[in-house]
């Protein structure tokens, strides 16, 4: 090549250069890194990894990298990669290598330190997954009515925790709105009811079956008569439970069936089977209720049945129809159903 050539060459390269140093952008080390930073993917910024930390603390407990290898069923080039990438991209030496031996370094021991630590809470976070799926640890908030809570729900209770000692059983009562209200707002995550719930965000299904009775006081105009019709339930004033109980819907329900809601005479309206139970044994009137609310009261004579054609009423049980049912709900539900031999869908 002639030297004129060369000169023009060259002459065209300083000219691109000069053009390049006029356009580019002049920014400071710490924007330079902020964008890097920020453009990176998170996998390029987060370099470290849980395999390479178990590498690392593998070799240095060992003072070894054949032996740690062996020990995580690893190559050994696949641990010596690992160490050499930690040391690589940090620009920081883990191990002095000594002969045919290697020893940690001073910024290798402080690393051992944190790497264990990480992989402890790595370990614990693990177990405690472990836990709640195997129901060791966790809780369940429920809530049922009254007369499940009071007379049905404890013996099951007692077997599940007896199962599930680990689980924390967080139990509320209210009436049959009140529970239906809890499941949908979340704040319990099971229900437990009398009769159909009408909210199309829950699911319910029956759980049991449950006997309603009614009774009268010793001294009650009825207390001589074995049976009584429907028709006669006008005749007499009557002891309830307040409106939105289950007990109570159950018993309006065949009122309506019948024809005969708008002609009972309601004395009193109380908010517990206790004292509605209590109110009747006293005289105030007749009442529909939950046989094993009232069964001590008629064994000891306290109150008196007199036969009617009452419908069993459900047992059911609610949940929320977009919340996940946890293990330790599902495992109280089988508790149930094992007892009563029922299945839940």
């Amino acid at each position: 090549m002639s030297l004129s050539r060369l000169d023009t060459k060259l002459g065209a390269c300083n000219q691109s250069i000069q053009q390049y140093e006029s356009n580019r952008t002049i920014c400071s080390y710490d924007e330079f890194v902020g964008r890097s930073l920020a453009s990176a993917p998170y996998e390029q910024v987060s370099r470290v990894t849980l395999d390479q930390l178990r590498i690392f603390v593998a070799v240095a407990e060992r003072q070894h990298v054949t032996r740690a290898a062996e020990a995580l069923n690893l190559a050994q080039s696949a641990a010596s990669a690992a160490i050499a990438s930690l040391e690589s991209r940090h620009g920081t030496k883990l191990f002095h290598r000594v002969g045919r031996n290697i020893e940690l370094t001073e910024p290798g021991r402080a690393f051992l330190e944190e790497a264990r630590a990480v992989l402890a809470r790595v370990a614990a976070a693990e177990l405690m997954l472990a836990e709640f799926g195997g129901l060791q640890r966790g809780s369940l908030a429920v809530c049922a009515s009254q007369t499940i809570a009071g007379y049905w729900l404890p013996r099951h209770l007692a077997n599940y925790r007896r199962a599930h000692p680990g689980i924390e059983l967080r139990l509320t009562v209210g009436n049959t709105a009140q529970v239906a209200a809890a499941v949908h707002d979340g704040t319990v995550e099971l229900g437990l009811v009398e009769g159909a719930v009408s909210d199309p965000a829950l699911l319910s299904e029956v759980i049991a079956r449950d006997q309603l009775v009614l009774v009268v006081a010793p001294d009650h105009p009825w207390a001589g008569r074995a049976r009584a019709e429907w028709a006669e339930l006008a005749d007499i004033e009557w002891v309830l439970r307040e409106p939105g109980s289950g007990t109570r819907s159950v018993f309006e329900a065949e009122l309506a069936r019948t024809g005969m809601i708008a002609s009972l005479r309601v004395a009193l309206e109380l908010p517990s089977n206790e004292a509605v139970r209590a109110a009747v044994e006293a005289g105030a009137g007749a009442t529909v209720i939950s046989a094993s609310v009232v069964a001590p009261s008629l064994e000891a004579g306290l109150l008196h049945r007199v036969r009617l054609n009452l419908p069993d009423r459900a047992f059911v049980v609610l949940r929320h129809r977009e919340r996940h049912c946890s293990r330790a709900a599902t495992a109280l539900l089988d508790t149930i159903t094992k007892a009563s031999g029922r299945a839940l869908h």
